[in-house]
């Protein structure tokens, strides 16, 4: 069942892109590009973090899978720390996620 949109809440609602272009300068810009960089951070750390909850396993047991120490599981849970690619497959690979690399349609 279709629904008539209000045009003035329309009016009201914000432009998501808008205002990150505000906050945090066009796409391109070296602010934009950082704080898409800690987004996409925080985003994958989150999976990771998530699966192996979910697989119950502890950060030490992750860790001793892919030769690593604990604190670098933690670094990486909280977003704080720039994995390499290779590290995130492998971690990837230790909690039964697959990794695939898609064509994107985004522009930049």
């Amino acid at each position: 069942m279709a629904r008539n949109l209000d045009p003035e809440k329309l009016a009201k609602l914000h432009d998501t892109s808008a205002i990150l272009d505000r906050k945090y300068g066009e796409r391109g810009t070296l602010t934009r590009s950082g704080f898409e960089e800690n987004a996409y951070s925080a985003y994958y750390s989150e999976i990771l973090r998530e699966r192996r909850k979910e697989l119950k396993i502890t950060q030490q047991q992750l860790a001793d899978k892919i030769g690593k120490e604990r604190s670098y599981i933690a670094h990486i849970e909280r977003g704080e720390t720039d994995m390499q690619l290779s590290s995130f497959i492998k971690i990837s690979n230790a909690l039964g996620l697959n990794v695939s690399l898609i064509q994107s349609t985004m522009q930049a």
